[in-house]
């Protein structure tokens, strides 16, 4: 009887098979969730609050008891609300001795009789009605975005430290004159913008039309500081105090890190980028410094320059 032959492997085969496995999968994107926006409560909250206070000065200011009726602004349809002459005010609104009672800036007042309150309360009044509609505008157009993408806290403190900065370098500059006006942390808002794109430069993808965009709406709201009557100390103050807190409130994660919560079990960690990078801290150490010693500077000249002045 003839033995069976064991039948041997197809070599042929085999390799056939190995050349046609199914190619290996790349390995799953690691990536957050989306960004969800921030509700915007603190912005039109701040612009009722202005409004309000507006309300209120030109119930204070009482145009027709003492300026007479015969002279008010639309008396007739306003009654005690009605506007200082236009010779008096001709951004339409109450007399700078009403704005001084409400709590306007000036200089005497701060440094001489110790009411520094005044730095903080100037920014949330306003000299007229044009005045009021202007800041209003840039105000929901700037600060809304803001909010929404960092939220309330940080543009919070970047709105009243702005305005402060704003207050502060008004007061150097102004002598007799009396200063009211959101124009400091607005132009503070304007600032933080460009110090933000700055900042956060690898997650953009169109860098030069973000940043000349910007400029141009910056250099616009500047020029507006040359009309006569607008206080152009308040907007410079207010936009070097927002551009170096741009740098200490409003940075984001560099591009392409992950937080460990949304790493897949057994993933090392290694392989995902820093938080921020070493620009990032080099800027944002460089402008708190920078921030501090500003202030304390101002506030240190401020007080002996005027005391000295007055005493």
């Amino acid at each position: 009887m003839g033995a069976k032959i064991p039948e041997q492997p197809d070599v042929e085969s085999a390799i056939h098979h190995q050349h046609h496995r199914p190619p290996v999968p790349p390995p799953r994107r690691i990536s957050p969730p989306a960004h969800k926006p921030w509700i915007a409560c603190l912005v039109p909250l701040i612009f009722v609050i202005d409004i309000l206070l507006f309300v209120y000065t030109m119930y204070v200011n009482d145009c027709p008891a003492t300026t007479g009726s015969d002279r008010c602004l639309l008396y007739d349809s306003l009654g005690r609300f009605s506007f200082q002459p236009l010779s008096e005010n001709h951004m339409i609104g109450p007399s700078p001795a009403t704005l001084i009672v409400m709590g306007g800036l000036e200089t005497k007042l701060v440094v001489v009789d110790g009411q520094a309150w005044r730095l903080f309360s100037c920014m949330w009044l306003h000299g007229g009605l044009i005045h009021l509609l202007a800041n209003m505008m840039s105000l929901l157009f700037i600060g809304v975005r803001l909010e929404q993408e960092f939220g309330l806290f940080r543009i919070g403190f970047l709105y009243i430290l702005s305005g402060l900065g704003g207050s502060l370098a008004s007061s150097i500059q102004l002598q007799s004159k009396v200063s009211v006006g959101a124009s400091g942390a607005l132009f503070g808002l304007l600032g933080a913008m460009v110090s933000e794109l700055v900042m956060n430069w690898t997650i953009y993808s169109n860098k030069c039309a973000a940043l000349s965009s910007l400029l141009f709406v910056v250099v616009i709201n500047m020029a507006v500081g040359y009309i006569p009557g607008v206080d152009m100390s308040a907007h410079i103050g207010g936009f070097v105090s927002g551009f170096l807190l741009g740098f200490i409130l409003l940075v984001r994660p560099q591009f392409g890190w992950v937080n460990q919560k949304y790493l897949p079990p057994g993933y090392d960690a290694k392989h995902v980028k820093p938080k921020f990078n070493c620009c990032q801290y080099l800027l944002w150490t460089t402008a708190l410094v920078a921030f501090i010693t500003g202030y304390l500077v101002g506030l240190l000249y401020k007080s002996y320059f005027l005391f000295l002045k007055h005493c």
